[in-house]
């Protein structure tokens, strides 16, 4: 029965996540829209952060948790299930067109970061708070740069931004943010103690349950935008956004977490970290391939197959 609870537990907290986000990201947005501040600016910086609030909240609760390895488990794995899961799941709905800024720029970047992000951790067992500031640093030049494709009038691939309409007041937008960062903060909490409770259960390792279903909750916003993208013929921007996530998640969530605490990277992760790698250099290779440079269903396929072998791994580990 406990376990029942536990599970349902995980789900409310997944749940209080992702509406928590949304709330937040709404009422944060439309609040900044009605001071004036450009929409460009409100995509690049409160809705791209906002997308990766989730994997934030539950892997700086973690942190203080003392569940270090579902902090790392859960960017880690998140990355990986967003190139191989969703978009693999999405190329086989619609081929994905690829931008050459992403293609060209981010994409290496992705690879570059993730293995920045495998050095620190592995070289002395933790991600220092010297290294969280690395990371914001190497983060901020990324926004820097993001801002300098808008002002040349490039798709940055940023998310629509909710528009402040008529009927909306002060009083509702504070509502809004006040309630949808409570429930980012709360369900952050329920979620991580659920997941640690569950782990135990079956005695699986908090490294496990963050690569798996802790990721799996949290990449949940990004796998429902890229498959409604796509069902809505805006596949265009669905490489773009899932890039723009795995580079939130290392630069923004674990920076920030590891100038909070200092987060545990133990060496079991070593694995996982050059999957993530390889996930990422695969993207490249698929698209690379393809004449038209777009991730079609065969990449799709492939991708799928290496997360159907990856898990399999996980799980006989």
């Amino acid at each position: 029965m406990n376990l029942i609870i536990q599970f349902i537990l995980l789900v409310i907290g997944f749940v209080m996540l992702i509406k928590g986000a949304d709330w937040f990201v709404e009422g944060s947005s439309k609040l900044a829209g009605k001071f004036g501040i450009p929409q460009i600016v409100i995509g690049l910086t409160i809705v791209a952060m906002g997308t990766s609030a989730p994997e934030a909240a539950v892997s700086i609760t973690a942190a203080l948790k003392g569940s270090a390895e579902i902090t790392i488990g859960n960017v880690v794995g998140s990355n990986i299930l967003n190139i191989l899961l969703i978009l693999g799941i999405t190329s086989l709905l619609i081929p994905l067109a690829v931008k050459k800024n992403t293609f060209h720029i981010e994409i290496p970047f992705v690879i570059l970061i993730s293995f920045i992000l495998a050095f620190m951790g592995l070289k002395d067992g933790y991600v220092s708070r010297m290294e969280g500031v690395i990371l914001w640093i190497i983060f901020i030049i990324f926004m820097g740069y993001l801002f300098y494709l808008s002002q040349k009038g490039i798709d940055t691939d940023t998310e629509e931004v909710p528009e402040f309409e008529a009927g909306d007041t002060l009083f509702k937008m504070f509502i809004l943010i006040v309630i949808g960062g409570g429930l980012i903060v709360w369900g952050s909490d329920v979620t991580v103690d659920a997941a640690s409770e569950i782990a135990r259960y079956f005695g699986w390792s908090e490294r496990l349950i963050g690569l798996t279903i802790v990721a799996f909750g949290t990449s949940l916003p990004e796998l429902i935008t890229s498959v409604t993208a796509g069902l809505k013929g805006k596949a265009d921007i669905a490489v773009g956004n899932i890039v723009g996530s795995n580079i939130f998640n290392i630069l923004f969530v674990v920076g920030t977490a590891a100038l909070i605490t200092p987060v545990v990277y133990a060496q079991g992760f070593l694995v996982d970290s050059i999957v993530g790698i390889s996930t990422a250099v695969l993207l490249f290779i698929c698209i690379l391939c393809n004449k038209d440079k777009k991730l079609n269903r065969v990449g799709g396929i492939v991708m799928l197959a290496a997360f159907v072998a990856y898990y399999a791994y996980l799980i006989q580990s």
